[in-house]
């Protein structure tokens, strides 16, 4: 019951800071920061992606090629670009709930919407005809070939991405994040490049591989476990992370508070989110069963009347 008085007291700090947003002079200090190591991949990916789709579209005799993709990318990037450039990383490194919302937009958002866009057949096309043709040569090669199987299998992509969730959060590596920007961009790396290979298995790698049962529980298995820890972090008697203690306390925030309410992100957003997706998952598997049930109960009314005209 302690966590639980706790975490009530979470709104009046909460309410006080966002009241005073503009009298936090840390705040105010907050700016975008274009950290080359972020700026640079994001810049490179935005020119190859627009470049290689406009050109599969005008240049190629593509016009049918549907503008989703191309939406999906500009919001899974954008959203990337909100993460990685804008305040959020800076006040993240200060308060530990603003950390935790940077990695939700990351695994969350951008993840799921780069992969429903598609991004390897158009930034492939925005390459010289002769470089395609060497990266095409590159990815058919065996232990290529059998590695992306390997690592994008479902199991394979669900463990990789629980491993990198739980083990970033214990706190020595997690506090490590904050004194260095190296550990920090691995940290990045890897929550979304696990998120891509889990969003991947799902929607897109299914194919002969997931069926819609197993499906289900490959995203309800991922809101348990996500859910443990972010109520685990959220009903903590003590804060995690040393470095917080530090520096919550500047915004209005005991380094408890700021844990908890951390914790509540992860446990109900992202719990939520991926509760929905598993209930939409259940519902269009049982349209499925409908359809099917329908389609072959029609036969078979179809194949009796026949028979009923053959015997007249």
């Amino acid at each position: 019951m302690t966590g639980f008085s706790q975490v009530t007291h979470i709104s009046g700090p909460a309410a006080a800071w966002l009241f005073h947003l503009g009298e936090n002079t840390d705040l105010r200090s907050a700016s975008w920061s274009w950290d080359l190591n972020y700026t640079l991949p994001l810049a490179l990916a935005f020119v190859l992606y627009v470049a290689g789709f406009l050109r599969m579209k005008f240049r190629l005799s593509s016009g049918r090629l549907r503008w989703t993709p191309f939406v999906m990318f500009l919001g899974g990037w954008g959203w990337l670009v909100i993460a990685l450039n804008s305040p959020i990383h800076e006040i993240g490194e200060k308060l530990f709930w603003v950390h935790m919302a940077q990695h939700e937009i990351l695994v969350l958002i951008s993840a799921p919407l780069l992969v429903l866009s598609r991004p390897l057949a158009p930034m492939l096309w925005a390459l010289p005809a002769r470089w395609r043709e060497a990266i095409g040569r590159a990815l058919k090669l065996k232990v290529l070939n059998r590695s992306w199987i390997l690592i994008s299998a479902p199991v394979i992509a669900w463990l990789l991405h629980a491993i990198a969730l739980w083990v970033w959060h214990a706190p020595l590596l997690f506090d490590a994040t904050l004194h260095s920007e190296f550990i920090h961009a691995l940290q990045h790396i890897s929550f979304l490049g696990t998120a891509l290979l889990f969003w991947w298995a799902l929607l897109e790698g299914h194919r002969g591989r997931l069926n819609n049962g197993v499906a289900v529980l490959y995203v309800f298995t991922t809101a348990v476990h996500t859910s443990i820890l972010g109520a685990l972090l959220t009903l903590s008697s003590r804060p995690w992370y040393p470095s917080y203690a530090a520096t919550a306390p500047t915004w209005g925030w005991s380094a408890l508070q700021d844990q908890q309410f951390g914790g509540l992100i992860m446990w109900v957003p992202s719990g939520t989110l991926l509760t929905i997706v598993a209930l939409a998952m259940v519902a269009r598997s049982l349209r499925s069963s409908e359809q099917r049930w329908a389609y072959s109960r029609t036969a078979a009314v179809l194949r009796e009347a026949m028979d009923g005209v053959h015997e007249a």
